[in-house]
């Protein structure tokens, strides 16, 4: 993932506008962009926009920075990226100008924004929540192109999918905590817990436990500890080791909590789980382990069956949502280019109204060239609407500003409604895969087991 930054410019958006357009630094320009404005008269078009925001903040513009590791990434491939992510932040309601420099060890692109937006003309919100959108846009730019991590600080990075399967790895304290969250969650009492606990392989200090022999094992602590098999030592069940949630305290109250809300809580949703795997050596040296395994795997695949009705079924419900989940979101897509084009005209279509008083007085003043030093920033505005708008095809003499924001606005409910349906979809074939793996899963080790195969027949039709 490349690096990113951004900050606000209150004075100078000229300057900053300049800097980043630097010849030297983007190979003539050859890679500059904008959008909904020129780089020549950006300053301008901003200033425009801020005069007609509402909101008192002194920030006129932002400038993020782009930054990719070392020698991985071209100029055109870094330019197009710096694009999506402008696009992708801003939403088309900005206006942005876009540069690549190519003078350094590291490509890296420059956006300088508008701080207000070009439709309802409200302030852009800097804080720590837009940040992390934006790192996270970025982010997921890096991953569509698998270029290299870079944290700030630090020293490069490893491959997108590198990074990504070393954070889907975990440390050891980090899978005791799954573990323990996992014990509770199947554990009726505290006594149970430390059970499940031992058979997961754990081993365990600070705590009597009576074993079947009626003897005590070993005598309470303040502290419970615990240890894996290939681990040299222990882990503290405290505030510090494992936090709040993990002290022997807590980790009674949840345990009691649960069951005080096991009256009232529905029925567990087994079809959403997946199926615990009893390969592992610790449920073949626990038969009482195994046994709990394999009714909870029976309840979920009996779920799953009970709602989809057959595999083939599943299939079907399967391909149908998808489908209908990439329609839409293609058609999510289309309507993304749509509006941030529609955007652009309204904007323009507002200076060409606001500023064509100007354009008129001017060509009837009796001194054009003091006219023109007087107005310069509404003239330049005007022409380059004027232009913009004619270019698009655009009648100049039936523009109706307030029907192109009626026709906005409805193009963002229509997106919003089909930003819904495919997230739905998104969210519903993730449910009906996961079900159908634990039918899969379930059916090919019953169908391995004759005689597996026959009880879970039998126990089937008594459910």
């Amino acid at each position: 993932m490349a690096y990113t930054k951004i900050h606000a410019i209150k004075a100078t958006v000229d300057k900053a506008i300049d800097y980043i357009c630097n010849p030297d630094k983007t190979d003539e320009q050859i890679y500059v962009s904008s959008y909904a404005c020129a780089p020549e008269t950006a300053a301008i078009d901003f200033k425009y926009t801020l005069d007609h925001c509402r909101e008192n903040s002194p920030n006129k513009a932002y400038h993020l920075i782009q930054a990719f590791a070392p020698g991985e990434v071209s100029y055109e491939e870094a330019h197009r990226i710096g694009k999506e992510l402008a696009d992708k932040v801003l939403d088309g309601k900005y206006s942005y100008v876009l540069t690549t420099h190519i003078d350094k060890g590291h490509i890296h692109n420059h956006i300088i924004f508008c701080a207000a937006d070009n439709i309802e003309h409200n302030k852009y919100h800097d804080c720590k929540q837009s940040y992390y959108h934006i790192r996270k846009l970025s982010d997921e730019l890096c991953k569509a192109h698998n270029l290299s991590i870079i944290i700030p600080g630090g020293e490069r990075g490893k491959k997108y999918k590198e990074w990504q399967s070393d954070q889907n790895g975990s440390t050891w304290k980090t899978q005791l905590r799954r573990d323990i969250n996992f014990c509770i969650k199947s554990a009726s009492t505290y006594e149970d817990f430390l059970l499940l606990m031992r058979a997961k392989g754990y081993e365990i200090k600070g705590e009597s436990i009576v074993t079947a022999s009626g003897s005590i094992e070993e005598g309470a602590a303040k502290y419970i500890s615990f240890r894996p098999l290939d681990k040299e030592r222990f882990v503290r069940g405290s505030t510090k080791s494992l936090g709040k949630e993990y002290t022997k305290e807590r980790i009674r109250e949840r345990i009691e909590m649960k069951r005080e809300r096991k009256s009232v809580i529905p029925k567990k949703d087994y079809s959403a789980r997946r199926l615990i795997d009893t390969s592992d050596e610790k449920f073949q040296n626990s038969p009482g382990l195994q046994q709990w395994a394999t009714i909870e795997n029976l309840k979920i695949a009996a779920q799953s069956y009970n709602e989809v009705g057959s595999l083939s079924d599943l299939k079907h419900q399967i391909t149908v949502i998808t489908e209908a989940g990439k329609s839409a979101k293609q058609s999510v897509v289309k309507l993304e280019h749509h509006i941030k084009d529609l955007a652009e005209i309204i904007k323009y279509a507002e200076q060409y109204k606001t500023n064509r008083s100007y354009h008129i007085a001017y060509k009837k003043s009796k001194n054009p060239d003091a006219y023109f030093r007087r107005y310069e920033s509404q003239l330049i505005l005007y022409g380059g609407a004027r232009r913009v708008l004619e270019q698009t095809g655009i009648n100049l003499k039936g523009l109706n500003v307030d029907k192109l924001k009626a026709e906005y606005q409805e193009l963002m409910k229509q997106k919003n409604e089909l930003t819904s349906t495919y997230k739905k979809c998104e969210k519903d074939v993730q449910s009906l895969n996961r079900k159908l793996e634990n039918l899969n899963q379930y059916l090919g080790q019953t169908q391995a087991n004759p005689v597996q195969a026959q009880q879970t027949k039998n126990r089937n039709h008594s459910l």
